[in-house]
């Protein structure tokens, strides 16, 4: 029998994110599907669309840059749980935006802003996995983003602590749409290539 190598593990575990992954985009598209089915149902909040697109944009981006685990040398149990763990953050995250029941709240600024604390709890979270798992990549990986990436993480999490303190409807207009030019932008430059 042959050896297993550190690529037949890679893939194994990319099953289990790809179910993962799959759940995550699957809430936010049936989701954005069910606005459009329904669309007189209740009132749409600008910041919440603006925020499942950077959910769902950010589920896409995790899927392309954790390749970069094909690199990988060895495995342990210990690192695929935390993949899984930063996977599931995302589910959570898509979760929250779309809920089973809305009976409860007029509209989706309502369910929202009575749920921002859990939302951008979890969302500040996933910034401070994702330098945990760029420091997983390797030094080199940390040097290669250079310091706006570490200083876009220490304003990602400020902003998210603001956000889920405040219930200023300005600033939460404000920061998904910034946030998300400015992610696409980052997207653009740092990992346009896959490899």
């Amino acid at each position: 029998m042959d050896a297993i190598t550190s690529h037949d593990i890679y893939f194994h575990i990319r099953v289990l994110l790809g179910v993962v992954v799959g759940l995550g985009v699957t809430r936010i598209l049936s989701g954005l599907a069910r606005l459009v089915q329904h669309p007189g149902q209740k009132r749409l909040y600008f910041p919440h669309l603006v925020w499942a697109l950077v959910i769902l944009t950010s589920i896409i981006h995790f899927w392309w840059w954790e390749f970069a685990l094909i690199h990988q040398e060895t495995f342990r149990f210990q690192l695929f749980v935390f993949i899984l763990f930063y996977a599931f953050q995302f589910f959570v995250l898509a979760s929250l935006l779309f809920p089973d029941e809305m009976a409860e709240y007029d509209s989706y600024a309502d369910y929202f802003l009575s749920r921002r604390r859990w939302f951008f709890g979890l969302f500040a979270l996933t910034f401070v996995t994702d330098f945990a798992d760029t420091l997983i990549k390797g030094p080199a990986r940390l040097a290669e983003l250079g310091l706006e990436y570490e200083i876009k993480l220490v304003v990602c999490i400020g902003l998210c602590l603001v956000a889920a303190v405040t219930g200023n409807r300005r600033f939460h207009w404000l920061f998904p749409a910034i946030y998300l030019l400015y992610y696409l932008g980052w997207i653009g430059r740092e990992f346009d290539i896959l490899g």
